[in-house]
């Protein structure tokens, strides 16, 4: 059979029918996948004797799950065959057009074939190599639980891409930031179930109430750094370029395309954040399995110490310094993760502009089509395509670059979960309130439809 065939008969969700699926439709189908995944997160796998996943709890942040749960997998399959199918194109190993329609369907059914085979064999390396050990003879009963699992994921990223709002991807990692930094706020039950106030506002309340200088000033910065951090992408969020547009129809009316300095959003960092996750999961595991470490690293208590994963993980430079523990190999290991963050960001922006249809041809064909020109310039795509062209391609690099060095430099500063997990419920929180404004506007003003469609 063709393989062109096989992509076209996968299983999906469904399209919607109307162009514009409105907000209360969105709304209801993004809060029902919400809650089905706070529930699937709290399902335990059946048959699991052993987590050793549990020790890369803050690694789950980035990939949308919970350890030892049926979401074990979490989006790792899902952005894992983003990476390589952006790499294979973008490399020109696959050649695939994605500005034509038929391109970007093949690229798409690619990309789900290849997320049907991570879930199988991430499924079966978590089990096999003893990540999450299963009783014996209930491996597979494991695995085909991680595999429906996974499968939960696809879908639900799907329902809340076409009829939700933004992508599931986005919204489980929101999701799963959101709870653990109110947890690092205001935990107080212990993992035994009773009263533990290991939250930083009562372990800041503690520490003055007791004296203790440093740990209050460690809680203290931790909540400070992240206030800070929370200021400072906000603002960087709305920087942007806009470009003028008139309306070929309405002569005197015009509107301004804004084009956002992160040009490509939260995506790149999200795609270098899971590859970091992933290299550090994988070297785990690898080393769980064998009982020595390998070239990707070796840990103690699930922190890497050693090569690769040492050499790209964040260090927290501020507790560091507090408890005068800063190190020669630790301000190294920040240059490392530094460059790993700005390289990948840079070459993951640039390979998204070409595959997602954010490129300067694609989006001259959108203005074109929906009756708007730059003002001044005669009607005619190529042209239209260079002067965006000016903008897109600097905007790429420097706005890929940037949100790599961003996301790096507040890894290191102590935050309450990660300055990378911040960044992106900051930029995926922002990005599904403008969603939802427009949508909103939309709905409560009909005339503006005709101007969308």
């Amino acid at each position: 059979m063709d393989l062109r065939n096989i992509l076209k008969n996968l299983p999906e969700v469904k399209t919607p029918e109307e162009k514009k699926v409105s907000f209360a439709v969105k709304a209801k189908w993004t809060i029902i996948t919400l809650v089905l995944f706070f529930i699937l997160a709290n399902i335990p796998l059946y048959g699991l004797t052993n987590n050793a996943l549990e020790k890369f709890d803050s690694l789950a942040v980035i990939l949308g799950t919970e350890f030892g749960s049926i979401i074990s997998l979490g989006i790792g399959p899902i952005v894992m065959a983003s990476i390589i199918l952006q790499l294979l194109v973008g490399a020109k190993i696959l050649e695939i057009d994605t500005k034509t329609v038929e391109g970007k369907r093949y690229f798409q059914g690619l990309q789900k074939l290849l997320v049907f085979f991570f879930i199988l064999f991430e499924a079966s390396i978590y089990v096999l190599m003893k990540g999450l050990e299963a009783a014996p003879g209930y491996a597979w009963v494991v695995i085909l639980q991680l595999i429906l699992g996974g499968l939960a994921i696809l879908f639900m990223d799907e329902i809340t891409t076409k009829w939700g709002f933004g992508s599931g991807v986005s919204l489980f990692i929101a999701a799963g930031v959101s709870w653990r930094l109110f947890t690092a706020l205001f935990q107080f039950i212990g993992p035994q179930g009773g009263f533990d106030p290991s939250g930083r506002v009562w372990v800041l309340i503690s520490s003055i109430s007791n004296g203790d200088s440093t740990g209050a000033i460690l809680a203290g910065s931790a909540i400070l750094i992240t206030a800070i951090i929370f200021l400072v992408i906000t603002w960087i969020q709305s920087l942007k370029i806009e470009v003028p547009l008139s309306f070929d129809r309405l002569r005197g009316y015009g509107i301004k395309w804004p084009m956002a300095f992160f040009y490509t959003s939260v995506m790149p960092v999200i795609l270098v954040s899971a590859l970091e996750a992933n290299i550090q999961l994988g070297a785990g595991l690898i080393e769980n399995w064998l009982g020595r470490p390998t070239l990707l690293g070796g840990f103690q208590g699930g922190v890497p110490v050693s090569r690769l994963a040492s050499w790209i993980r964040g260090v927290d430079l501020v507790n560091a310094t507090i408890t005068n523990s800063l190190t020669g190999v630790m301000i190294l290991q920040v240059i490392g993760h530094i460059i790993f963050y700005v390289g990948f960001s840079v070459l993951f922006a640039v390979f998204w502009v070409k595959t997602s249809g954010m490129d300067a041809q694609s989006q001259a064909k959108n203005i074109v089509d929906s009756g708007l020109s730059i003002p001044g310039f005669r009607k005619d795509e190529r042209i239209l395509e260079s002067v965006l062209d000016r903008y897109i391609f600097p905007l790429t690099i420097m706005g890929g670059a940037a949100i790599g060095l961003i996301a790096s430099l507040t890894n290191v500063v102590g935050a309450l979960v990660g300055g990378t997990s911040i960044l992106l419920l900051i930029m995926v929180t922002y990005q599904m309130y403008q969603n939802i404004a427009q949508q909103h506007s939309v709905d409560m003003h009909p005339s503006l439809r005709k101007f969308i469609k």
